[in-house]
């Protein structure tokens, strides 16, 4: 086991806090800290157990979420003001072993509940940094240790000693990265996600270790930011949307604490593709401008351009027609200037077929879906069929917008093609969309090819 050099010290309760509860039960202090998280967006499990702790001295400093949440609560007030210890105090603690961490709360959690954001059931939340704190011997073991993904964390490797990453570990976490997207362009995320998160550990893991040289420090940082980007993005297309957004927090800070502007770039990129999914398009407005604000250093037109297109998908979901296709000719004047060395190598993906896709699901947002068939079609057309998710995303794109658009017997075409890619895409995006086609095309199973459709995706297995 693996122990700090300093000994654990006996709880100080926090008076503060105490006094700041007031009259209100445990229970009711509770409910204000949950109405206060709903108010800026945030999701806290907090219960009256967890203000027992907090009042206990048990919890020293809260995590990021709660602490936003208390400032929130408190404004003009500092952590310390709080009665809280200041972060940086609480480094140093006894880092926990894989064995004793597993079925804690742990961030990075791989079963999905309704708690995923109830993090106080161990000490790993007085810290975001220490809750990362097992160690493993690298992450070349764990990126071969699950048979076909290549991705997982070494159960065994985390109980043996610490040990200071090198360019192998690097390199193995860029390797990961490199495969999961991989896996997400064949088959999507469904299958993914839960296996995703174990390598996603280990990198953290690795940081906490620190590195033998500064660059390779560098390029730990950058590989754990893109990775948990990666997986949260499996979370976000498997329809588990608060997973997404704290994985893709997770990035966020990580590109902040280096001043990593690519990362930072990419990290709001996803977040306003996460925003527009959720329901929240003003939020993805403003992600979409802070990484162009992040990018527009980095001299790629190719990454402006879809940046502006993440913009015009946010205009579109508050209907404003004129601010989605000012962002639509942005995105397609930076496309214009074509590639450059300065591009993204995650941006492998975006190409015409892409630029095509988004700009179809702006026009369906914004209900022209006869518009909006038409750059689909282009888009499904134009995607290699190496490609199977986005083929079968954008074949289902056009299939709903067919069927909206008043061309049911055309719809059920293209949700043909799509059923017949399913057997090798598990999305639970493209479910979803071939499922709200099928209730669309439900009153005309008359027309020639409806009915067909309507009962080979009835009798698709149930997704969970």
């Amino acid at each position: 086991m693996v122990t700090s050099a300093q000994p654990e010290r006996p709880p100080r309760p926090n008076p503060v806090f105490r006094r700041l509860r007031g009259k209100r039960s445990p229970a009711e202090f509770a409910a204000a800290v949950r109405r206060a998280a709903r108010e800026i967006g945030e999701r806290v499990s907090c219960d009256a157990r967890y203000i027992g702790r907090v009042e206990a001295g048990e919890i020293r400093c809260p995590n990021y979420a709660y602490e936003r949440v208390f400032l929130h609560m408190f404004p003009g007030r500092t952590l310390t003001d709080l009665g809280f210890t200041p972060r940086s105090s609480v480094r140093g603690r006894r880092v926990r072993t894989a064995s004793e961490t597993r079925g804690t709360g742990e961030p990075y959690e791989t079963r999905y509940t309704q708690n995923q954001y109830d993090r106080h059931d161990n000490d790993n939340e007085e810290s975001d940094v220490l809750r990362r704190a097992f160690m493993t011997s690298g992450a070349t073991a764990a990126a071969a240790s699950l048979g076909p993904l290549g991705l997982a964390l070494d159960a065994a490797a985390a109980q043996r000693p610490v040990r200071r990453a090198g360019a192998g570990d690097a390199g193995a976490l860029e390797d990961a990265v490199l495969r999961i997207r991989l896996l997400d362009d064949r088959h999507g995320a469904d299958g993914l996600y839960r296996r995703a998160a174990a390598p996603l550990r280990t990198a953290y893991a690795l940081l906490d270790a620190g590195a033998t040289r500064q660059a390779t420090a560098d390029r730990l940082y950058s590989g754990a930011g893109e990775l948990a980007i990666s997986v949260g993005w499996l979370a976000h297309d498997s329809g588990r949307f608060d997973d997404a957004r704290s994985h893709y927090a997770e990035a966020l800070a990580t590109s902040r604490m280096t001043g990593d502007a690519g990362l930072e770039a990419h990290a709001f990129c996803n977040m306003a593709f996460l925003a527009r999914d959720a329901g929240r398009p003003r939020e993805a407005v403003r992600a979409a401008q802070a990484a162009q604000r992040a990018a527009r250093p980095l001299g790629s037109a190719r990454l402006m351009s879809l940046l502006a297109l993440r913009e015009a998908g946010g205009w579109a979901g508050l209907a404003d027609r004129v601010g989605c296709e000012q962002a639509l000719a942005r995105a397609q004047a930076f496309y214009g200037r074509g590639s450059s060395d300065a591009d993204p190598e995650w941006m492998s993906f975006y190409g015409e077929a892409e630029l095509e896709g988004l700009e179809a699901q702006c026009w369906s947002t914004l209900g022209d879906w006869p518009r909006a068939a038409r750059h689909a079609r282009r888009a499904a057309g134009l995607q290699d069929p190496h490609f199977t998710r986005n083929l079968a995303l954008y074949s289902a794109e056009l299939a709903d917008d067919l069927a909206r658009g008043g061309h049911p017997d055309e719809a059920a075409g293209a949700g043909m093609r799509v059923l017949d890619l399913l057997g090798e895409v598990q999305s639970s995006r493209i479910h979803t969309m071939l499922a709200g086609t099928a209730r669309v095309l439900l009153p005309h199973r008359r027309a020639s090819g409806v009915s067909p459709f309507l009962d080979r995706h009835a009798s698709l297995p149930r997704t969970a």
